[in-house]
């Protein structure tokens, strides 16, 4: 899809589609992939909102950070929209990128308005054995070794190996993950679980006033679906389980989780 600006802010490339005076709605993606992951769901988004799709600190086209701290990359964020002069904003943030969602919100309570969590792990303890391919890319001692050298093939298949359906990872995905660094990746993700592990993703949404979508697919191979009910105990929060879809919801389900994404930015404006 065609986008009509990109900009590069306080380290972060950021993408603009859409009508600029339509609501706005930001995207965050998870780690080790890249603003690109949201591809799938971007027209139908864009044709009625101001989608503003972001590449995380050592992600895609984004700046190496100093720190991956999860509160230092929602800082980042908030950074770039109090440049674009917005105030509640509906904020997606699939996997970890629910956790920077999740930070900007406790941190920047002026910014943030209705929150979607696709994917996005609510505890250390919901986090399921990994697919033994991304244990090899990402887990020493084979980890730094691998990760210089894998090929797309092998990057096509680590994606998709959280995924319950079949799914086509495109070209400039695959070519945005390539470029993230073996350490950056490391860093993030162990700041990520330190976020957690301080306090679940449930009890940090249940200290906030916004209202809450979350999005799991029943067949997730990342995060045990079974914990997508610990988000019941949120205030305002729904759940929402796709039957069949695994862990990349926009690619394996794009039409249904456009769809939830359009009903609950609208019921929240």
């Amino acid at each position: 899809m065609r986008h009509d600006a990109v900009t590069h802010q306080h380290g972060m490339h950021v993408v603009h589609y859409g009508p600029r005076q339509a609501p706005p709605l930001v995207l965050i993606h998870g780690s080790g992939f890249s603003g690109a992951s949201w591809s799938p769901v971007l027209p139908v988004l864009a044709d009625r909102y101001r989608v503003i799709r972001v590449d995380l600190p050592g992600h895609g086209h984004s700046s190496p950070s100093p720190s991956y701290d999860v509160p230092e990359q929602a800082g980042r964020l908030a950074a770039v929209l109090d440049d674009l002069g917005l105030r509640r904003v509906t904020v997606a943030g699939h996997s970890s990128g629910g956790y920077v969602a999740t930070a900007l919100a406790e941190q920047r309570p002026d910014l943030v308005g209705p929150l979607a969590l696709i994917s996005c792990g609510p505890s250390p303890d919901a986090l399921l054995a990994q697919p033994v391919l991304l244990r090899m890319l990402i887990a020493p001692p084979l980890g730094p070794l691998l990760w210089p050298i894998r090929s797309d093939a092998m990057l096509r298949r680590g994606m998709t190996a959280v995924c319950n359906r079949p799914v086509d990872i495109p070209d400039d995905l695959i070519a945005e993950v390539r470029g993230i660094g073996y350490r950056t990746l490391r860093t993030v993700l162990r700041r990520n679980a330190a976020y957690i592990a301080e306090r679940s993703v449930p009890e940090r949404l249940a200290a906030l006033d916004v209202p809450v979508l979350v999005v799991f697919g029943a067949a997730d191979r990342r995060w045990d679906p079974s914990s997508a009910h610990h988000y019941d105990a949120v205030p305002n929060a729904r759940v929402e389980q796709l039957p069949d879809v695994g862990h990349l919801p926009m690619f394996e389900a794009p039409e249904a989780t456009g769809e939830l994404l359009l009903a609950f930015a609208a019921a929240g404006r």
